[in-house]
């Protein structure tokens, strides 16, 4: 892991770019974050945070994908059955496939306690806390589903599979599977055909979706744990880390297979050979953390005076650029999400929002501003991970290369010029 900065043997003029001190810092071996001990305790606490209610998602997103399917009234597809509570997560455990997080491979055993008990802290009906919106807030999850969905060709081929020959012989094989013995749903199946499998596309990226966040939630434990031992000590270390398993994972399958009466359909068979990092891990990032969708709740759009982008390419509502304000709702900026933090918050984070508050209602906001801090960290690992794959050593010998890595480095940064980005903001300690 890279515990100091990269020295290049070449030397490139100061880069004209706005964000040039940045850009430096990128070619030394840093992040977008600025390297100090706060910032460090803040995006560390919050992977923490998030990865525990992410064990719930990832296994709930499969639920949905697997067995709830095509329900038409899926009333309790948010109650998640004890067998996918025990379901081995695939990168911890001893019976991993490649132990990511030395913790256990079921869920997670503060996500267990809040289940059993809510923050009411009383054992009541699952009916009861879910009524009360005493749970884990899945809207969230689906809201990242939805945005990948709709933000589509974001790289891999994924998307274009769903549209082919091949997949619609599987969506018919599992439709009429699904829905054996049932004349009604058969006879609307033959009357509106691609109402259906439109439907069965977006359970596809349920799978996808869960089957990123599986890697993800180890990964954010993992983190936690080693910063907890003192062998995580720098932004840049939590970031090469990410990048680290960036890599590993990488060719990580990502399938969707439903479990209709005890048998399996392979809607989306492993054998196709789509992977975590082309499939998921970049549509993700492009998807949620640059584009999402107009806020919904903060104000109105007049699309006629280009409020509203024209290309679809330009939308930039995502984590990267939220005003970060408790709205009410499930999309970006991700309100619903920060209340599921809130309860799995670490003592250091608790501590540091009790000293910098106003109060205990401003709490969610700082914990939505340090998560905005997290996720510029996981961006400054896929801008550094795509570098890497696409370009040069940081300390390469050769002008020509470092200035193409130069180049690659401000297209990137490109994207931040606008006024709603949050990269100006996050340099600053005092952005709260």
């Amino acid at each position: 892991m890279l515990s100091t900065p990269v020295q290049p043997t070449a030397k490139l003029p100061p880069s004209q770019h706005p964000f040039a001190e940045i850009i430096h810092r990128l070619e030394a071996g840093g992040a977008l974050l600025p390297d100090t001990s706060e910032n460090l305790m803040q995006i560390i606490g919050i992977y923490k945070a998030y990865a525990v209610p992410m064990d719930f998602y990832w296994r709930d997103l499969l639920y949905i994908a697997e067995r709830v399917f095509l329900d038409p009234t899926p009333f309790f597809k948010y109650f998640l059955p004890q067998d996918y509570l025990d379901r081995h997560n695939h990168y911890a455990g001893d019976d991993a496939d490649l132990r990511i997080w030395r913790g256990e491979a079921t869920a997670h055993p503060e996500l267990l306690a809040f289940l059993e008990t809510g923050e009411l802290k009383r054992k009541l009906p699952k009916l009861l806390h879910h009524l009360w919106h005493d749970r884990i807030n899945m809207e969230f999850a689906e809201a990242c589903m939805q945005a990948m969905f709709w933000h589509q060709e974001m790289g891999g081929k994924f998307n274009a599979y769903l549209d082919s020959e091949a997949y619609r012989t599987q969506c018919d094989r599992a439709i009429k599977a699904y829905f054996k013995g049932n004349p009604m749903m058969l006879g609307l199946y033959k009357l509106f055909p691609e109402m259906f499998i439109e439907q069965v596309r977006q359970r596809s990226y349920y799978a996808n979706l869960g089957l990123f966040w599986e890697v993800m939630a180890p990964v954010f434990f993992e983190m936690h744990d080693r910063y907890t031992e003192g062998s995580l000590t720098s932004v840049p270390e939590a970031m090469n880390f990410l990048v680290d398993g960036i890599f590993a994972v990488a060719g990580r399958p990502i399938y969707h297979h439903v479990y209709i009466r005890g048998q399996c359909y392979e809607i989306i068979p492993k054998s196709q050979g789509f992977t975590w990092l082309y499939e998921a891990a970049l549509p993700y990032v492009e998807s949620v953390f640059y584009r999402v969708s107009p806020f919904r709740g903060v104000r109105s759009y007049n699309a006629q005076v280009g409020q509203v982008p024209d290309d679809q390419r330009d939308f930039h509502y995502g984590i990267l650029y939220a005003d970060v304000f408790p709205v009410g709702s499930a999309g970006i900026p991700p309100t619903l999400l920060m209340q599921d933090m809130l309860h799995f918050l670490p003592d250091c984070l608790q501590q540091y929002y009790l000293q910098h508050c106003r109060g205990e209602d401003d709490m969610l906001i700082q914990l939505g501003i340090s998560f905005q801090r997290s996720m510029y960290c996981v961006a400054s690992a896929v801008i550094q991970a795509l570098r890497m794959a696409l370009y040069y050593p940081l300390d390469d010998p050769n002008p020509k290369h470092l200035e193409a890595n130069r180049r690659f480095f401000e297209a990137q940064l490109d994207r931040f010029k606008r006024p709603e980005a949050r990269l100006r903001d996050i340099q600053h300690q005092d952005y709260r």
